[in-house]
């Protein structure tokens, strides 16, 4: 079930300057509530991050620390979160004749004190990708 799908903005560090802040896309979906679960996952909080046009950063540049402050921010245990950055296809070229394939990527990491530390990026796959996609494409 979604229980949260807006743009999320983060605070970077270095005061002023606010290093590395910036916003994405993020949509939290909790399979606990959720009438229809094919497959039982061990981490039933999904959040889906995507980067914005207008962000400054993108989500891959600081994965950590929007990991971080989204578990702060919602109160999901970081061991019970699944972690995916979403990339819609792009077309390009002159006439749109080459394609970038949409991606699901898992991203896992070493949680220390709180926080996300050392992102490792791996390919969503089958049956978790599928699950994935069918909450991304369901309505509300």
């Amino acid at each position: 079930m979604l229980i949260h799908d807006d743009i999320y903005t983060w605070e970077g560090w270095g005061g002023r300057l606010r290093l590395a802040s910036g916003k994405c896309r993020l949509r939290i979906f909790d399979r606990r509530k959720s009438a229809d679960r094919p497959v039982t996952i061990l981490r039933p909080m999904v959040v889906v991050v995507s980067d914005v046009a207008d962000s400054k950063m993108s989500v891959r540049s600081c994965s950590g620390h929007i990991a971080t402050c989204v578990t702060r921010d919602f109160d999901i245990d970081p061991q019970r979160m699944l972690y995916v950055e979403y990339y819609p296809r792009v077309l390009y070229g002159k006439q749109n004749e080459h394609e970038i394939p949409e991606q699901y990527v898992a991203v896992d990491f070493t949680w220390n004190e709180g926080r996300a530390l050392q992102p490792r990026w791996r390919p969503l796959k089958p049956p978790v990708l599928d699950i994935v996609k069918s909450l991304m494409e369901s309505p509300g």
